[in-house]
């Protein structure tokens, strides 16, 4: 039995640490939380809430997945794809940093977390396929502009506006002219010094070493006194059982913000899992880890934070630094626990300009613009649905924005199937092959004989269409014989059978034989039996390949 299989059965909890190396977990471990530390105060920035909850979020992440999730690499805590998302939601139902503020967060991580949990056990990792890499890339690019947005007057040393996006935007535009040169300074070096570290190798803590750097130039040249504000005293306290209280009411209002996340969650942890597989010879076990994912932001909210998410460059980080297991995210999750207990000291002195350059990195690092410009040439419409999704995220607000592209991205799924239209089949010459007509192939068709087929599932959505294209050919050939191509049917719905069985009683009615052909799912196999498909069209009418049916039925 593969050794895979016995690490599941003997590591029913943390099975992911089945396969630890000491001393490579332990150096991944110590790289990933010197990227760590500087990210999660910045996201926790980023969100309204104090340093030492970025910290909470990133503890309870590791913890979680490694107790449940099956990726041997992948890095869980605060993240800056979601913290924009429901920062704005929870902003529209209490102020920012305040105690209420607080106690939805809480409510937020707790039901996204069994939202993953249940999604994992029920085995839904089909949700992670909601978002299509076109909505996703411009659901990416519209959190971006809001990431930018939200850190540019802290770099800029101006005071935060508030409003819709596009009203901050121009706020901030007619106050250049008070910007302070050295808070500027301090953001758009620690800035430099992330762009620059990245490019040489990921594997440096770039944004440790601009934070460092620009805490120390705090400290010597006294620039509090000029302006520049720091993160200030950090309380010491470590992440105890906290429980929101919030009336029924409150909950059933976080209810959609939960759902946005987590899909948001779900698309991410999958894409991740998949970019960096445990074993690359078998497929990712995303469903585990939406368990593992789950689990980090259920005790997220335990341990008074907010919703956790997969990392794609932590998790990168892990496995390019000699990372072996989940062990490497426990041991970057102790770092912080001791940060946390008696290094806090060192963190008051942390310019907000320095968290901001960070972030302002983080921002312009998930704008895909390599993927824009490559589906700009390719799919103009779909370039298109990049657009209508990061304007749905910057000029909406930003949870309402998320819900519609998600609600975008499935309505250009629905458009994409009602497309699919009936395709005629001609015969290869000299061969028994029977392939798509095309103007520039060469085929034969033989005469008293149609062979027509979907190249999509048979649903309501299309079943119309198909009704259509049918009596269109039935019309112009008049065949004797009629044969269904089904190998590109893989679902047939009781619209659809409805609609099918009346194309096979009118052909009927028409004295054209019908034949089905290449019936190869086993979904559509199921349908025609459920749905009494068989009733109209006899089972010695179907034929594993066209060529058969044309040799036996054909007159």
């Amino acid at each position: 039995m593969p050794q895979d299989v016995h690490a599941r059965k003997a590591w029913p909890l943390f099975g992911s640490l089945a396969s630890y190396s000491l001393p490579g977990d332990l150096m991944a471990g110590l790289t990933l939380a010197a990227i760590a530390i500087p990210e999660q105060m910045a996201t926790a920035r980023l969100g309204g809430f104090a340093p030492q909850i970025g910290f909470f979020a990133f503890m309870a992440g590791s913890l979680g997945f490694a107790l449940l999730g099956g990726n041997r690499f992948l890095s869980c805590g605060a993240d800056s794809t979601i913290t924009p998302i429901f920062a704005g939601g929870l902003a529209a139902l209490a102020a920012a940093g305040s105690p209420e503020y607080q106690g939805l967060a809480i409510a937020l991580a707790l039901m996204v977390g069994v939202m993953m949990l249940a999604g994992g056990a029920f085995r839904l990792g089909g949700i992670a396929n909601l978002l299509s890499m076109p909505v996703m890339v411009g659901f990416l690019a519209g959190i971006s502009v809001h990431i930018i947005v939200s850190q540019l007057p802290g770099v800029l040393g101006l005071e935060s506006p508030s409003g819709p996006t596009l009203d901050r935007i121009g706020v901030l535009a007619t106050e250049l002219g008070r910007t302070n040169p050295v808070t500027l300074c301090i953001g758009f070096g620690v800035l430099a010094v992330v762009v620059i570290s990245e490019k040489i190798s990921a594997k440096i803590p770039g944004a440790l070493i601009g934070l460092v750097a620009a805490t120390l130039a705090t400290i010597a040249l006294g620039l509090e006194s000029k302006g520049v504000n720091v993160v200030g005293s950090v309380p010491g306290t470590l992440p105890r059982p906290t429980l929101p209280e919030l009336a029924p009411e409150q909950w059933v209002r976080l209810v959609p913000l939960a759902f946005v996340i987590t899909v948001v969650v779900m698309v991410q942890t999958a894409a991740t899992t998949r970019s960096f597989p445990s074993d690359p010879d078998k497929p990712a076990d995303v469903d585990r880890d939406f368990l593992g994912a789950g689990a980090g932001s259920v005790l997220s909210g335990l341990f008074g934070a907010f919703p956790v998410n997969a990392s794609p460059p932590r998790t990168g980080i892990v496995a390019e630094t000699g990372g072996q297991s989940q062990l490497a995210g426990l041991a970057a999750a102790v770092i912080v626990l001791l940060l946390l207990a008696f290094g806090t000291g060192l963190l008051q002195h942390v310019p907000d300009a320095a968290l901001g350059g960070i972030l302002l990195f983080v921002a312009l690092r998930i704008i895909r613009t390599k993927q824009i410009l490559t589906i700009y040439r390719q799919s103009f419409s779909e370039f298109l649905l990049i657009v209508a999704t990061a304007a749905l995220i910057i000029v909406l607000p930003i949870q309402q924005g998320a819900f519609l592209g998600i609600v975008l991205s499935l309505l250009h799924g629905i458009w994409s199937t009602t497309r699919a239209r009936l395709i005629e089949f001609e015969r290869v010459p000299g061969t028994t092959i029977w392939w798509p007509a095309h103007p520039h192939i060469t085929g034969e068709r033989i005469a008293g004989v149609a062979v027509i087929g979907l190249q999509a599932p048979l649903s309501f959505l299309n079943a119309p269409g198909f009704r259509s294209d049918v009596t269109k050919v039935l019309s112009a050939a008049t065949p004797q014989l009629l044969v269904l191509e089904a190998s590109g049917m893989v679902e047939i719905d009781f619209t659809a059978a409805q609609i099918l069985l009346d194309v096979f009683k009118a052909c009927s009615e028409q004295g054209v034989t019908v034949a089905l052909a290449r019936l190869e799912s086993v979904r559509a196999q199921d349908a025609f039996e459920r749905f009494k498909l068989f009733d109209v069209l006899p089972k010695e009418h179907v034929f594993h390949s066209v060529d058969e049916a044309v040799r036996k039925l054909a007159k």
